[in-house]
């Protein structure tokens, strides 16, 4: 049977290292990085919400036809609402698909300081974009609001799978991630 995994949690967390050593290890699973499905949209910079809106419909479409395939699914993504997560159960269950929620979590402090550095040494496309976003948003101060929301995500999805992270520990937290949807 085929999983979807939605790997949440604050920006610079290990979302996409997590998911890209999973597709690794499982053959025709699909990394689903929503931020670089958003970065295939032309001047996507110029209307970021309408473009963040149309990635997520494009991963839901993608997801879908590759669920449905019998293939694995993983998408790594900060998640500070709960539509996504919403539309994202459903595809699992019209697809029959287990369906499987990871909330990556540390301190809010360690939190904002693994963006800041990310976004100082990356050269990354989706790193640098992440930083743009940011920037235009406010800077570093909207990370922890950010974090917040992720909070009431959770605690608005109790079935969520939280896993605390530590920095150096990636597999550590790989080895919980696989327990997790296993």
């Amino acid at each position: 049977m085929p999983r979807l995994n939605v790997i949440n949690g604050p920006p610079g967390c290990g979302k996409s290292t997590l998911a890209a050593r999973y597709v690794a290890d499982h053959p025709l699973a699909l990394d689903l990085d929503i931020d670089r499905v958003r970065g295939c949209l032309g001047r996507w910079l110029s209307t970021p919400q309408e473009a963040g809106r149309r990635a997520r419909a494009i991963a839901l479409a993608s997801g879908r036809v590759h669920l449905t395939a019998g293939y694995d699914v993983v998408v790594p993504q900060y998640l500070g609402r709960t539509e996504f997560l919403e539309q994202l159960e459903e595809v699992a269950d019209e697809t029959g698909a287990d369906f499987h929620e990871i909330v990556l979590m540390d301190t809010r402090e360690n939190a904002v300081r693994r963006f800041v550095e990310r976004a100082r040494t990356s050269t990354e496309q989706v790193h640098l974009d992440a930083r743009e976003l940011v920037d235009r948003c406010g800077g570093v101060d909207v990370l922890a609001e950010l974090y917040d929301r992720l909070l009431d995500v959770l605690a608005a999805r109790p079935a969520a799978t939280v896993l605390r992270i530590e920095e150096g520990r990636v597999d550590d937290t790989y080895r919980d991630l696989l327990a997790a949807v296993t």
